[in-house]
């Protein structure tokens, strides 16, 4: 069995912890990632080699440190990235495309990257592998209450693993979600078994388009395809669909309500590290911060180095219309958490202004930046730790704890860390403009340039 993970989201329900160059399935929020606990269910059911992550050019290079710290490595052919999100169905038929190359008989296990799911589920997914000869495979998972924040699957004839189904149900108000667990709906929990045969058997009946689009094994013209959704595009129209009820812990954490139904409660229903009088049922994650809630109840109190979110637990849902109006204001704060991870390693803006900025720069042990010049801002580089190998308009010299050099405007420049353990530069930069779109790269070893 094959494995694909989808990582290419964004979690804008969980901002500020969730950011769009760090999204939800990237957090460690207790030990592991999301997206790092789904690569160790993938490896229980695939070999390394079988496993296939689809995701976009900035999450790239997360999926790859983070299947390195599990002390695995991603094979190139097996990262697929997308050059713009076009939803999950042609995400998952570039997946099954590369699959079908190696096994035109070979079977698929389709994950999300950011939801929580028991062990359980794993031999339950291994027992519904013949249903997927013949029958486009999903998921249910039985409601533990009404929820208005899932779509909902109606079972049918009864197979002899699962149910044919019979209708796909949408996002449903309160009254009719009771309805829906009343009559035995299941929740569409987004996880998927697909054999390559039945897959793209279904994809040219409902699809064609795009089942053409995959018919060259070299690959479609990624950016020129419709973005549609699995369910959609394919299951809500094919007569081969079939469901089974996971019976295993599942959440997909889309929203802080989901994460604090997860986490472990005080007496009071109280999650996180705070100082709590008469208050009970709230959420509080604020590192590093003492943080008293007196006479207060059903609160969510996030609190990061640059934000602060206080919303009733109640509408947790709506967090994503207060990204939806900051985005509509080009506001950063959706897209970076003050710490940015690289490639290279990762900086953390200190200090912002709009004359000057300060960053911590810290470049892991034999990693280096791009070749690159700025054409508005200079930078001053004061090594605090480790050494720095730093390349000036062609002459480089070694710089170490204590010492510093000063990067003109329209100065080529470069910095490499030579040594064993990470190096760490305070940066300071001064200029009319200080974004990260004034670089203009040269030469680049993680293909940017």
């Amino acid at each position: 069995m094959r494995s694909i993970i989808l990582a290419g989201g964004v979690g804008t329900r969980l901002w500020p912890l969730s950011r769009e160059y760090y999204p939800k399935q990237f957090i460690q929020f207790e030990g592991n990632s999301l997206f790092q606990n789904t690569y160790g269910r993938a490896i229980r059911l695939s070999g390394p080699e079988e496993i296939y992550v689809v995701t976009n050019e900035i999450h790239q290079y997360l999926v790859r440190n983070q299947i390195e710290e599990l002390g695995y490595a991603l094979p190139e052919k097996n990262l697929l990235v997308e050059p713009v999100g076009k939803n999950t169905l042609p995400a998952i038929a570039w997946a099954m495309q590369r699959i079908r190359t190696k096994d035109p008989a070979a079977t698929a296990v389709v994950f999300p990257s950011d939801h929580v799911l028991g062990d359980a589920a794993l031999d339950q997914i291994r027992h519904a592998e013949p249903l997927a000869a013949d029958h486009l495979v999903t998921f249910g998972i039985r409601p533990a209450s009404p929820h208005t924040g899932y779509g909902y699957i109606k079972p049918g004839k009864r197979l002899q693993v699962g149910n044919l189904v019979r209708e796909f149900k949408e996002k449903p108000d309160e009254k009719t979600a009771e309805e829906y667990v009343r009559k035995g709906y299941l929740w569409n929990s987004g996880i998927f078994l697909l054999s390559a045969g039945c897959f793209f058997e279904e994809l040219e009946r409902y699809q064609p388009g795009l089942s053409a689009a995959f018919a060259d094994d070299a690959g479609p013209d990624y950016a020129g395809l419709a973005a549609i959704s699995i369910d959609y595009g394919l299951l809500e129209h094919s007569k081969r669909v079939a469901v089974v009820p996971l019976d295993a812990e599942w959440s997909d954490l889309g929203t802080f309500k989901a994460l604090y139904d997860i986490e472990t409660h005080d007496p009071e229903g109280n999650v996180g590290e705070a100082d709590y009088l008469l208050a009970q049922n709230n959420f509080v994650r604020a590192p590093g911060k003492h943080v008293g809630l007196i006479g207060v109840s059903n609160l969510v109190v996030v609190d990061t180095t640059d934000a602060l979110l206080i919303c009733d637990n109640r509408h947790t849902e709506q967090v994503k219309d207060l990204v939806n109006l900051y985005n509509r204001n080009d506001d950063p704060v959706t897209r970076f958490h003050r710490q940015v991870h690289r490639p290279w390693g990762s900086y953390t803006v200190l200090e912002d202004t709009p004359t000057y900025k300060i960053k911590r720069v810290t470049v892991k042990p034999g990693e280096r930046l791009s070749l690159q010049l700025h054409h508005h801002r200079s930078e001053h580089w004061v090594v605090v730790r480790g050494t720095a190998e730093v390349e000036l308009n062609g002459e480089t010299r070694l710089l170490r704890k204590g010492e510093s050099t000063y990067v003109h405007a329209g100065m080529q420049h470069r910095l490499k860390n030579p040594g064993v353990i990470p190096l760490e530069v305070i940066e300071v930069q001064l200029g009319e403009y200080l974004e990260e779109d004034d670089i203009v790269r040269f030469d680049d070893q993680y293909g940017r340039a």
